[in-house]
C-alpha cells in the first residue's frame, strides 16, 4: 500500500501531525516511534485535536506464554499508577473490549491480590471483591469477573482446587487485573524475561488504539502490538 512521509520541523509537531489524522478518522491507530512518550501523550490529550473520549486510558498487554494453553491479558502495567475502584472498572472495560476484538467473546477476569480472601488491611482485596459484586449485578458487562484471587489460583485449576475455590473464573482467567503499576510491571517483565512470552500491547480507552513502544521492545513485539491495535480498531 501507499506510505505517506510527512516532513516536520520539531518533535512536538511530529506528534501533532500523527494524532490529527486519527482524530479526523483518516487513520485507524496511532503508533509511537522515536518520540518521547510524554510528548505523544500530550498530543493525545489535546482538547482540540486529541483522542480523548472521557474514558480512562489504560495499558492492555496480550501474552502468548510457551506451554500455556491460552492467551493471557494483563492490565494495567504501564499507565495508571494506583487506580481507585472507579478507574479499575474502566480498566476492566478496556481490557474486555480488547479481548473481544481478538475473539474472546466473554473473557474471564481475575482481580488479583496477594490472597483470595477479603482483608480490610489489604485494599486490593476489598476493591477486587467490589468489582466481582459489580459484575454480578450487571454494572460490568460482557465478562465474568471474580476476586480477590491470587495469581496461582487465577491461572491454575490445580491451585484453585487445592484452595477449594469454587468459581467460574478461578484457574481459567483470560484477563489478569493487577492492583497497581508496580505489580503489573513486574508481572509483565517476568512473563517476558523469565517465561519468554511473546507480547503485544496497546493503550485502550482513547478514540483509537495507541501503540506505545519501548526502546527495549523487540521488532517482533512491535509487530504484535501493531497487529493487536489493528484488531482493536476493527472491533
Amino acid at each position: 500500500g501507499e506510505l505517506d512521509i510527512v516532513h516536520t520541523n520539531s518533535v512536538p509537531q511530529a506528534a501533532r501531525n500523527c494524532v490529527r489524522p486519527v482524530h479526523w478518522n483518516e487513520a485507524d491507530a496511532l503508533m509511537k516511534g522515536h518520540v518521547p512518550t510524554a510528548t505523544l501523550v500530550k498530543a493525545v490529550l489535546n482538547k482540540e485535536y486529541g483522542l480523548r473520549t472521557g474514558k480512562v486510558l489504560s495499558h492492555v498487554a496480550v501474552f502468548d506464554v510457551p506451554a500455556f494453553e491460552r492467551l493471557i491479558i494483563v492490565t494495567d502495567a504501564a499507565m495508571n499508577i494506583a487506580p481507585d475502584l472507579e478507574q479499575k472498572v474502566q480498566i476492566v472495560n478496556n481490557a474486555v473490549s480488547v479481548a473481544r476484538s481478538i475473539g474472546i467473546e466473554r473473557p474471564k477476569v481475575a482481580a488479583l491480590a496477594a490472597v483470595e480472601t477479603v482483608n480490610p488491611a489489604m485494599p486490593a482485596t476489598v476493591d477486587a471483591a467490589a468489582l466481582a459484586m459489580m459484575q454480578k449485578r450487571g454494572q460490568i458487562e460482557h465478562c465474568l469477573l471474580d476476586g480477590p484471587l491470587a495469581l496461582d489460583n487465577a491461572v491454575s485449576m490445580t491451585a484453585a482446587k487445592h484452595k477449594r475455590i469454587e468459581s467460574e473464573v478461578a484457574g481459567q482467567a483470560d484477563i489478569l487485573l493487577v492492583p497497581d503499576i508496580e505489580s503489573g510491571n513486574m508481572l509483565y517483565k517476568s512473563l517476558v524475561y523469565f517465561a519468554k512470552a511473546k507480547v503485544g500491547a496497546v493503550i485502550a480507552g482513547a478514540k483509537a488504539p495507541i501503540v506505545l513502544t519501548s526502546r527495549a521492545d523487540s521488532a517482533e513485539s512491535k509487530l504484535y502490538s501493531l497487529a493487536l491495535a489493528i484488531c482493536s480498531a476493527a472491533k
